[in-house]
C-alpha cells in the first residue's frame, strides 16, 4: 500500500439508538440528512473465523467531506462491535473508520502484517464484501475495509448529494 493513499471515507460510532444518535449529531453539527437502514441483509458473516449471525442497523449521513455512520447490533452474537462494546453493557463510542481499498484480501493481509488482524469479514446480499481489521491495540478502534464497488460508491454519492443544498428538513429518512 502506498503511503497516504487511503483517505478516511467514513467515521462510525457504535450506539444503543441510531436514530437518537443521528438526531443529536444533526443538532450539534448540522450533519445529514441521515438514511436509516434497519437489519442490513447479509449473505454471511464470520467473526474471528467463525460463522455468526450479524444482525445490525445503521444510520448514514454526510458531515462535511466525510460520511458518518451510527450503528447498533441486534442480539448478543459475537462481533467486531461487541468486542469493543460488550452486549448489554450500554457502552458506546467510536468503533471504526472506513477505507476503500483496491484489493480487499491484499489489504487484510497488509493490515495483519501491521499488527491489525482480521476481526470480522462479511458479505452483503448484493455481493459487497467488507472487513473489520482490529487496530484497537495501537489506535483504539477498528478499520472497515471495502473495495469501491459501483453499489457502494453509488450509495456514498446518494448520501453526499442529499446533503448538498439541504435545508435541514426531514433529518431522518428510512431506506427500504
Amino acid at each position: 500500500m502506498e503511503r497516504g493513499t487511503l483517505p478516511v471515507r467514513q467515521i462510525a460510532w457504535f450506539v444503543p439508538d441510531i436514530i437518537a444518535a443521528a438526531r443529536a449529531h444533526h443538532l450539534a453539527f448540522s450533519s445529514g440528512p441521515f438514511f436509516v437502514f434497519e437489519h442490513v441483509p447479509l449473505a454471511w458473516s464470520e467473526h474471528r473465523g467463525m460463522r455468526v449471525t450479524h444482525d445490525h442497523s445503521s444510520a448514514y449521513g454526510q458531515w462535511g467531506e466525510v460520511m458518518v455512520e451510527f450503528v447498533m447490533q441486534h442480539g448478543a452474537d459475537p462481533s467486531a462491535f461487541h468486542e469493543m462494546y460488550p452486549a448489554g453493557s450500554g457502552a458506546q463510542g467510536l468503533h471504526h473508520m472506513a477505507l476503500w481499498v483496491d484489493d480487499l484480501d491484499g489489504a487484510i493481509a497488509h493490515h495483519a502484517r501491521q499488527g491489525m488482524p482480521l476481526a470480522q469479514l462479511s458479505q452483503t446480499t448484493t455481493g459487497t464484501r467488507y472487513a473489520f481489521v482490529d487496530a484497537t491495540a495501537s489506535l483504539g478502534h477498528m478499520f472497515e475495509l471495502y473495495e469501491p464497488t459501483e453499489a457502494l460508491t453509488g450509495f456514498y454519492a446518494l448520501v453526499r448529494e442529499a446533503a448538498q443544498g439541504w435545508d435541514g428538513s426531514e433529518p431522518i429518512r428510512r431506506l427500504g
